[in-house]
């Protein structure tokens, strides 16, 4: 392998006035209005050719070949010779050559930016590029088609036009031999014994030095004052095992490159939730307060019918309820066992108001922006697969069902349960919209996230390795919304964007749906526990099969049609229908819309499928300082539909993550934008909007003066960057 890979046009000349500005400069233009009172979206685009000349281009090894290259990068521990060696040198070769032949460029600076700070590979001294775009789309098509040559050319073909991004754990280290895993995060479960908690922390640890985010479940914790061995007051609650695990994440900081990263899901019935809440209140006093670790509330029907009516709400001692029941708290829905366990004697109670309980939620949330909330029953109802959903993941997407692990005293495993990792990565729906060929891109999509789950096999956390190797889950997930409803002049949230948003997602369903079907067929296998599915009874489909999903509008009907997709039909489900029931599908779960973050940078796209935060977003990137971001596809003709997250208002917010729930079979990170001047009372209603509309969780709180004091909470730092 001889031949050169040419890269001379790669980064075009600069015209004189452009060199006199460094690339900073000119990018801090956005903020600024030329004479003729324009955005100057031009010096954006100027600000990425400088940042080639003056930094990227004087700073990247150069070499003459790309043999040279990859033996280089092979023999110096940079790049996993196993993965180059499934192939042949002419294919390698070939496939480069493909990828350098669509001559990408990025379209924005903070997507350059973003790509060469957090994703190319460098030398160990951090100093000098090794790769460029092209490149680690390639090693990551190698790694992830394991040597079948079609699906390594189908998915760069994929990355490299935007239509297919992997999340950043996949994309920044398949094909690395210095790399972390390719997950996204997991989900661990917490049992009441001191084995447990034990285990779960010796678990966030080992899964953050490896790169993830980890959710721990609290809910089955005895709370404060609850007895042990017979004796009275003696247990500590939830808020001690909190302090051990935000201290583990701190101290598991990924080779310096930032802490880990982790959140804890308690049961809104369970005795220490109101102090379970107080540790994120600014005034907490420092014992108990809870700085980094994020948090989430696990709320079930039965507590929005007690405010309904302004009843007591009870809390049941997560002990008792296990003695009674035989099985953890969380594994009981509260909502179905609620008077049941009200007149139980045996179980130990307490009372709060349930209006207080949300007035709290709303006052914790104007503080911080936690805790994150998970609808139970909605997201239970929702469930495809037997068992139940729990808690959520760092972002609020994930919802699969876990099991229990009984331990021995030794910490070995008596029997090992089923945790839960995340294997994600995000269609640009704009671009897809424009794939040639609709049904493959998301097929590929499909088999690209499998051999993620396929890949993975993380030994040291033996029941995230179980329930990865059972279920085979993957999150296919969806950015750019806003900036594709805008190309098209569609008004967010309006009907004609509704109705895009709920056929997009119903076709996206039918064609994943499909794709795991086929891997099924051609693995001989499904996942474990199909059998007991709504998709092996046929009850998944009867909502498609019911009626047809298409167009209601002429504008979204002319969508489609100008794009060439073909929405499936009553027909098409009923095929297909027929084929899972017969032949199952091989993933256990397929879709999560995570919330996106720096891949929607380096995509050039809008984050997941919220309206944009603002028309040039402003951003901190360490020792550069305030960077600028145009939305995707805005120019000075179209500003218009642009509308921010805060102009549009939390209902239309709801209403398209609504559209896109009832196809979307685990969940959607979804934060709600309050104006500067709301109230808790606003807050509360925005929260039964959801609950009534069906939305299974929610992520964030952002308040506009958190905005605009820049003091907007971080972004999930497992899936969006």
């Amino acid at each position: 392998m001889t031949v050169d890979y040419d890269t001379s046009d790669l980064t075009p000349s600069a015209s004189p006035m452009e060199v006199q500005m460094d690339y900073h400069a000119l990018n801090a233009m956005l903020n600024l209005y030329a004479p003729d009172g324009k955005i100057q979206f031009d010096a954006d685009r100027q600000a990425v050719r400088q940042y080639f000349l003056q930094h990227v281009n004087p700073n990247t090894v150069f070499f003459h070949t790309l043999h040279e290259k990859l033996g280089y990068l092979v023999d110096n521990g940079y790049y996993e010779a196993e993965v180059l060696a499934q192939y042949s040198e002419e294919f390698i070769k070939s496939l480069f050559k493909a990828a350098y032949a669509h001559k990408h460029r990025f379209s924005t600076f903070l997507g350059a930016f973003k790509y060469y700070t957090s994703y190319t590979l460098k030398t160990f001294d951090g100093k000098r590029y090794l790769e460029r775009f092209e490149d680690r789309v390639c090693m990551v098509a190698l790694g992830l088609a394991g040597g079948d040559e079609a699906m390594a050319r189908d998915l760069v073909e994929e990355i490299i036009t935007g239509r297919f991004q992997p999340a950043t754990p996949t994309f920044l280290n398949v094909g690395k031999k210095q790399r972390g895993e390719f997950t996204s995060c997991f989900l661990l479960r917490v049992e009441d014994s001191m084995e447990s908690i034990a285990r779960g922390i010796n678990s966030a640890l080992q899964l953050s030095k490896r790169g993830g985010g980890v959710a721990l479940l609290l809910t089955n914790l005895r709370e404060q004052g609850a007895p042990i061995k017979h004796i009275q007051n003696q247990a500590s609650g939830v808020i001690p095992v909190m302090k051990l695990l935000e201290d583990s994440f701190s101290y598991a900081n990924q080779l310096g490159a930032r802490q880990g990263a982790g959140a804890v899901y308690l049961n809104a019935h369970h005795p220490d939730i109101l102090r379970f809440l107080d540790t994120k209140r600014e005034n907490a006093d420092e014992k108990i307060r809870i700085k980094t670790l994020s948090m989430g509330v696990v709320i079930p029907d039965i507590t929005f019918e007690l405010a309904k009516t302004n009843q007591p709400m009870h809390l049941f001692s997560p002990y008792d309820v296990e003695r009674v029941y035989g099985v953890p708290f969380a594994d009981i829905s509260v909502t179905e066992k609620y008077d049941e366990m009200v007149a139980d004697d045996r179980i130990t109670k307490t009372t709060i108001s349930a209006r207080d309980f949300f007035q709290t939620l709303a006052e914790i949330q104007f503080e911080s922006g936690y805790p994150y909330i998970l609808f139970e029953d909605t997201a239970n109802r929702a469930n495809p697969l037997a068992g139940r959903i729990t808690h959520s993941n760092l972002c609020s997407e994930i919802l699969q069902v876990s099991t229990p692990s009984r331990l021995n005293p030794d910490l070995t495993y008596a029997e090992v349960g089923r945790d839960i990792s995340c294997n994600l990565g995000s269609l640009n729906i704009a671009l897809t919209m424009d794939s040639p060929d609709f049904a493959r891109t998301i097929d590929t999509a499909v088999r690209a996230l499998t051999a993620v789950s396929d890949t993975s096999d993380i030994d040291a956390v033996p029941t995230v390795r179980r329930g990865n190797e059972l279920s085979h889950a993957i999150g296919l997930g969806q950015m750019n919304l806003a900036g594709y409803l805008a190309r098209e002049h569609i008004y967010y949230g309006s009907p004609d964007a509704l109705d895009f948003t709920s056929v997009y997602f119903a076709a996206v369903a039918f064609h994943a749906i499909s794709a795991s079907n086929r891997l099924a067929i051609e693995r001989g296998t499904t996942f474990d526990g199909f059998a007991d599915s709504t998709y092996a009874s046929g009850a998944y489909f009867d909502k498609y099969t019911a009626r047809d999903w298409l167009p209601t509008t002429d504008t979204v009907r002319a969508l489609f049609t100008k794009a060439g997709i073909t929405v499936p039909t009553r027909a098409d489900w009923a095929a297909l229908k027929a084929s899972v029931m017969e032949h199952g599908i091989y993933n256990a779960y397929l879709q999560a819309v995570p919330p996106t973050g720096s891949i929607s940078y380096i995509n050039h796209s809008t984050a997941s499928i919220h309206p944009i935060v603002s028309k040039i977003e402003i951003r901190k990137e360490g020792k550069l300082g305030r960077v600028y971001y145009p939305a995707a596809f805005m120019d000075n003709d179209n500003l218009a539909y642009y509308q921010d997250a805060y102009e549009v208002g939390y209902e239309k917010i709801i209403d398209t993550y609504a559209a896109a729930t009832e196809h979307v079979d685990q969940g959607l990170s979804l934060t709600l934008f309050f104006p500067a001047d709301v109230t808790t009372r606003d807050v509360n209603k925005a929260q039964i909007y959801a609950w009534r509309k069906g939305i299974k969780s929610l992520y964030y709180i952002r308040l506009r003066q958190m905005a605009l004091e820049g003091t907007a909470v971080e972004g999930c730092v497992s899936c969006a960057l």
